[in-house]
């Protein structure tokens, strides 16, 4: 499957009389937006925001980030099986508005949605404040339940992602990458004495507003499966969690998944990048035993000699990732694990809830309960008043002053288990 992607790289965002692209500015009718955007019987009220790299703005509940993208040549629309048909994506042409993001906030879901800070130290923990960001700040109506509030607002990002990405299609791109991964024979033949190394996404699928959609299906209710690689990119994995911000997976992770651009970097030089194995992580150990073993089924089918496993979350489904790993090296194929950590403040506890002796390779998003000060912000787009609520958060986390002390945990991105982050690790 090969797959073009063009990027329009966007250096400023502003409102205007005409959603479009000129000299790489985006420009967005802001009534005409919100008019798209103010038909779901769950919505009370809709405004739109811009946020800029190094403008004192803070945007908090944070639910999504959202890259706009449209399918240009090739089967499908973007996000299908929720904004588009039901297609196999992840071939043709799809037109990238590189450097913009659409950002949802409003009443919170959930009490896991997070912080992104556009400038000052928070700034420096997630890389989402260096987009420019066009914030949709989306409303419930009064007495609407969690379930309903995360479709509604979940919904109304993709359709602003949507929405924009739309002035793409007829655009020139500033640059285009090609992405392409052979059927497993054609691999094969190609690349006889590279190593066959496939990479398994662990999305997060809980429940309780812990959910994940795959071609707009509960990824609660599939078993593991293969996909391609590219498929990703054209929203075929999309988020509706509404979990610990700093290691969840946004939709824009999703559709610019770091391990996966690492690996086609490498593809056809060091290694033979097979393709994509999705599983669950799931509440009952039936569940989790279930799509282990077919997990570790599917890697030997392929006949992998090692795999990357990134997780999603924490605690819980640190069983799912222990579980993976283990089974998957007990088929004689090597893992490396892809988590964060929960150490406490002072780094002294035990970092995962799970351990075995096979998870011998691991690569760390960083330590969640790590503390930070948050200055405070001449603008707030969104509501603070759950930061003491939030996860990550404590009772008089909101000072009067406006600054917020809170974990790491609280900011988007901070520890993602995709590697797409900052964080990193020195040798004194």
């Amino acid at each position: 499957m090969r797959l073009e992607i063009g990027n329009i790289f966007i250096k400023d965002v502003q409102f205007g009389s005409e959603t479009k692209v000129e000299s790489n500015v985006l420009y967005v009718n802001k009534e005409e937006l919100i008019k798209e955007l103010m038909n779901d019987e769950h919505i009370k009220s809709v405004d739109v925001e811009i946020a800029r790299p190094g403008e004192s703005v803070r945007i908090t509940p944070v639910k999504d980030v959202i890259e706009p993208r449209v399918k240009v040549e090739g089967p499908g629309g973007i996000f299908p099986g929720v904004l588009s048909k039901v297609d196999t994506v992840g071939h043709g042409r799809t037109h990238v508005l590189k450097g913009a993001a659409v950002v949802t906030t409003g009443k919170i879901v959930g009490f896991q949605e997070g912080i992104i800070d556009m400038t000052g130290p928070g700034a420096e923990y997630t890389p989402f404040s260096k987009l420019f960001n066009i914030v949709v700040i989306a409303e419930p109506v009064d007495g609407v339940n969690q379930y309903e509030h995360e479709k509604a607002v979940r919904l109304v990002g993709f359709k602003a992602a949507k929405y924009l990405g739309e002035v793409a299609k007829t655009l020139t791109p500033d640059e285009v990458k090609v992405y392409e991964t052979e059927t497993v024979l054609e691999g094969m033949k190609k690349y006889p004495d590279l190593p066959r190394v496939g990479y398994v996404y662990m999305l997060q699928t809980q429940g309780l507003l812990h959910d994940t959609y795959v071609y707009g299906v509960d990824a609660k209710q599939i078993v593991p499966t293969i996909l391609y690689p590219t498929e990703m990119m054209d929203g075929a994995i999309i988020s509706g969690n509404c979990v610990s911000a700093c290691d969840k997976n946004p939709t824009y992770v999703h559709l610019n998944n770091s391990i996966i651009e690492d690996l086609y970097e490498k593809h056809g030089k060091e290694i033979n990048f097979v393709g994509v194995i999705i599983t669950n992580e799931n509440v009952y150990l039936a569940d989790k035993e279930r799509s282990s073993n077919m997990t570790a089924k599917l890697a030997k089918y392929l006949g992998l000699d090692a795999v990357i496993i990134s997780q999603e979350g924490f605690g819980n489904p640190d069983t799912d990732l222990i579980m993976n790993c283990k089974k998957i090296e007990m088929e004689e194929i090597k893992t490396v694990i892809v988590t964060d950590e929960y150490a406490g403040r002072d780094g002294a506890s035990q970092s995962l809830a799970d351990a075995d002796i096979r998870a011998n390779a691991v690569v760390t998003g960083g330590n969640a309960n790590e503390v930070i000060v948050l200055p405070k912000m001449d603008k707030v787009i969104g509501h603070t008043d759950y930061v003491d609520t939030i996860a990550g958060g404590f009772a008089g986390s909101l000072r009067e002053d406006g600054s917020i002390e809170v974990e790491i945990q609280a900011i988007t991105g901070a520890t993602n288990e995709t590697g797409f982050g900052y964080l990193t690790a020195r040798t004194y």
